[in-house]
């Protein structure tokens, strides 16, 4: 893995490392890993943008990627998703 992404990926906790690497891996080898869903609203054509969710000590991280150009595996972003809003399940509370 090169690029800019890996500085944030390996900002990352160990066991998200990890478990994104692993995910990568499965994408790979031609297998769908259980954390990845398609974008939505973004690829068409002969690419597929889709993104690895992994949720890790209450927050999420994700790495979004393209594995449909020439064969090869394309790692666009890798963030960790920072939400200001309060869960819908908080929101209820009397």
């Amino acid at each position: 893995m090169d690029g800019f992404f890996l500085k944030d990926l390996k900002g990352f906790p160990t066991q998200v490392q990890r478990n994104c690497g692993y995910a990568l891996h499965l994408v790979q080898t031609g297998k769908l890993p259980p954390d990845a869903k398609p974008m939505k609203g973004i690829g068409g054509g002969k690419a597929t943008v889709m993104e690895i969710v992994l949720d890790y000590d209450r927050d999420t991280y994700r790495a979004v990627y393209t594995a449909k150009l020439e064969g090869v595996i394309y790692v666009l972003h890798c963030f960790q998703k920072k939400s200001e809003a309060l869960p819908r399940h908080e929101k209820n509370l009397p």
